[in-house]
């Protein structure tokens, strides 16, 4: 039975920006925050607090306490700076602890292995604090079975996006999307970015020329009788094309290069981070595709060759070669907004052609 793992924000907002804050939160998909619900007053949201306090869902006791609470989860916080400070953890749990909130400073990882391999067998939950995306990751990760949930102390829905794609919870949008052009349009460079990871059927990348509109394109792990199977590369486009990133800001391709990590996708939309091996940018004959959702059209050009493939709704693959008008493919589409250095700007005009 797979570990249920909690990410839990605390918000470093300030108290104008809060509220779009926590509708951020759970649009992601977030349900808990390190919050006092004081804050929140008459904010409506669904997400839970952990705090120390009375009318918290998830009360931090003092040091002193261990007395339940009806209707509450109740836990305490320790930091651990010895051997000692886990014995106590262990022998406070074992008295009736929901949870356990443990900070560690400068020795990050061995105190939390020790106090996994102590407090797994019971039903105590522990939480860990994390300050960047990747302590997130190396929280949970800890002895693969990791931390129940982690603390995440941040006012960036980036770094929030980027830690749930590190965890493998993120999921985007993914509509279908219908054929409308195709039209060869000479050569140009295309990217092809080798990731270190193997793609597995059904994965991308997300692609487009616009920001907002971004093809699924499929990984070459098809191979044929003239071509062997590489899954780990994707074949992703045309230098100026965008494709978005684990932290949800675009890069172009052209700026992608070994060490930087991409975002993969299924055409369910459940995405995971890869990290870029090599990227190769070379001189191809190029296609110019187009396709609607509603009102929203956009663009995107790539290599014409049998090898680039879309995904259609139903799961299968069709190469943009035999690609024809009226087809349907996923795309993550949604309203345009602008970016300034590959971050959005919500609030900001921009029209893409």
């Amino acid at each position: 039975m797979s570990k249920i793992r909690e990410l839990i924000i605390s918000p470093k907002a300030s108290q104008t920006q809060l509220s779009k804050f926590l509708l951020q939160l759970e649009d992601e998909g977030i349900k808990m925050i390190y919050l006092d619900p004081k804050k929140i007053a008459k904010k409506k949201t669904k997400l839970q607090t952990i705090f120390p306090s009375s009318i918290a869902n998830y009360v931090v006791l003092d040091k002193e306490g261990t007395k339940k609470t009806k209707g509450k989860k109740v836990g305490r916080k320790f930091q651990v700076l010895s051997n000692s400070d886990i014995e106590n953890i262990l022998s406070v749990a074992k008295k009736g602890l929901d949870f356990v909130i443990v900070e560690v400073k400068d020795w990050k990882i061995i105190p939390l292995e020790n106090i996994i391999a102590k407090l797994h067998k019971i039903h105590t939950r522990i939480f860990a604090m994390a300050r960047t995306p990747e302590e997130v990751r190396k929280m949970f990760s800890i002895l693969e079975i990791g931390v129940d949930g982690v603390i995440f102390s941040t006012s960036s829905i980036n770094e929030v996006r980027e830690a749930m794609v590190y965890l493998g919870t993120r999921s985007f949008d993914m509509k279908p999307a219908k054929i409308i052009e195709i039209k060869e349009v000479g050569d140009g460079e295309r990217v092809c970015v080798d990731t270190a990871s193997m793609l597995h059927k059904g994965e991308g990348m997300l692609i487009g020329s616009r920001s907002n509109f971004l093809f699924l394109v499929h990984n070459e792990s098809v191979g044929s009788s003239f071509t062997s199977p590489r899954p780990f590369r994707v074949n992703a486009g045309a230098v100026h094309c965008y494709t978005l990133s684990p932290d949800g800001t675009t890069n172009y391709l052209s700026e992608v290069e070994t060490g930087s990590e991409v975002l993969i996708l299924n055409s369910k939309g459940n995405a995971r981070r890869a990290t870029v091996g090599r990227s190769k940018i070379e001189r191809r004959p190029m296609l110019m595709i187009k396709a609607s959702v509603g009102e929203e059209i956009g663009g995107i050009i790539a290599q014409d060759a049998e090898t680039i493939r879309f995904v259609k709704p139903n799961g299968q693959l069709v190469s943009v070669t035999h690609l024809k008008k009226g087809d349907i493919v996923m795309v993550h589409a949604k309203p345009a907004t602008g970016r300034h250095f590959g971050m959005e700007v919500s609030d900001e005009y921009i029209l893409e052609k």
